[in-house]
């Protein structure tokens, strides 16, 4: 009975104890582990996109006028001049187009010279009838005033006296209205003239622009650089305004950054930033920020300020750091693999001489690329474990061997 008694009571104490014990700390490999130290000082705020190196002015090449693509003369990576014929289109429309607005031109001409020389013979007539009129005008006067002196000498009768002056004067009033017709048909054959140029001018035009129609069938470069893209193969029909390639200039090149849109909002105009193409780093600045977020990154264009290594061509895949402001004084360390600005994160600090880490919460603030700033939790001079410690969420302690 005396031993069932002391089972009775020593099984519940045990148990008790046993429930009060706390769990086993896992051991964990210490070289496994990123562990770092919390520091105090200047922070430089970062973000950081990959992007690719694209040229700062494009030029796409399109014809005036449709046509049917007859020869390729350059294919893309081949140095271009403005002047370079890339391909050569054919439309016999567009050609005939040109002969027709040539002949109408020749015509146009032909009908103005005629015109010229009608209204020149029409004006020399005129001339002729109005020296004539001039002419007869002064022999009536002539004969008025001879008539008039024999009249007074009472050598002729009045009504002969009378006569001859109603002929001076009809003469003179004919000469008059001659003289104002020539100067109203001066004017009219000037108007004529002027409207026969007109036209002139017009179908000159028309086939000028027939002509430039015709040229633009040599599709050319139009710009200095290298030809990027070509489109369109021979046989192929293309409309007028069809981007048929893509002409770059190849030593002026900007980096187009894609900055994940929860960090894009601290990008400002201005900010500096590095480009880095596997090759070297090149210096930059921020210059245009896409408005718009696609795929979950905002596109941030950086204008290159220094010169490019030897490889950087368009398309090459870039690597670019932007700098956001840097922090004077700051509690900071380096930024853990679940840890998310302004956020509260539960990380292990290194105690007993680094023999073990106990979990303690630490409030974050402001991030940049590999550091993020410590607000509360823990001081400068911590080591804390920066690892992904998913693997030990059920455990408050580690044991670091």
């Amino acid at each position: 009975m005396a031993w069932i008694g002391a089972v009775a009571v020593v099984v519940p104490l045990a148990s008790v104890g046993l429930s009060r014990l706390k769990v086993a700390a896992p051991n964990v490999e210490r070289s496994t582990l990123w562990i770092e130290s919390v520091k105090r000082g200047p922070m430089v705020r970062q973000v950081r996109g990959l992007g690719t190196l694209v040229p700062e002015e494009i030029l796409w090449v399109a014809p005036l006028t449709e046509g049917r693509i007859e020869r390729i003369l350059v294919r893309p990576g081949t140095p271009v001049r403005a002047g370079t014929v890339i391909l050569e289109l054919s439309n016999p429309e567009a050609e005939q187009a040109a002969l027709d607005a040539e002949f109408q031109l020749r015509q146009a001409e032909a009908q103005l010279k005629d015109l010229r020389i009608q209204l020149q013979k029409d004006y020399l007539n005129q001339k002729a009838e109005a020296a004539r009129l001039l002419s007869e005008y002064n022999q009536a006067k002539l004969t008025a005033e001879r008539d008039e002196g024999l009249f007074k000498a009472g050598l002729l009768v009045e009504i002969r006296y009378k006569i001859s002056r109603l002929a001076a004067d009809q003469l003179l009033e004919r000469y008059q209205i001659e003289k104002e017709r020539m100067a109203f048909s001066s004017q009219a054959s000037e108007a004529q003239l002027d409207n026969q140029q007109a036209r002139l001018d017009q179908l000159r035009g028309m086939l000028e622009l027939k002509r430039k129609q015709v040229e633009a069938l040599h599709v050319r470069a139009g710009a200095d650089g290298v030809l990027q893209q070509l489109a369109f193969e021979v046989g192929q029909r293309v409309s007028a305004g069809t981007a048929l390639a893509k002409v770059a200039q190849p030593l002026r090149l900007k980096a187009e950054l894609k900055i994940p849109e929860t960090q894009a909002k601290d990008v400002q105009y201005g900010q500096k930033c590095e480009i880095d193409t596997r090759n070297g780093i090149i210096p930059g600045r921020v210059i245009r920020i896409d408005p718009a977020v696609r795929e979950g990154t905002v596109t941030v264009d950086a204008k290159l300020e220094g010169p490019l290594p030897q490889g950087a061509r368009p398309d090459l895949s870039v690597d670019g750091t932007i700098e956001l402001e840097r922090l004077a004084d700051v509690v900071y360390v380096g930024r853990p693999a679940s840890g998310q600005p302004n956020s509260v994160v539960g990380l292990f600090k290194l105690e007993n001489g680094g023999k073990s880490a106990v979990r303690v919460p630490v409030k974050l603030g402001r991030s940049s690329v590999s550091v993020i700033e410590v607000l509360d939790g823990v001081r400068p001079g911590d080591q804390v474990v920066l690892s992904d410690m998913s693997a030990w969420d059920a455990y408050d302690r580690i044991d670091l061997k």
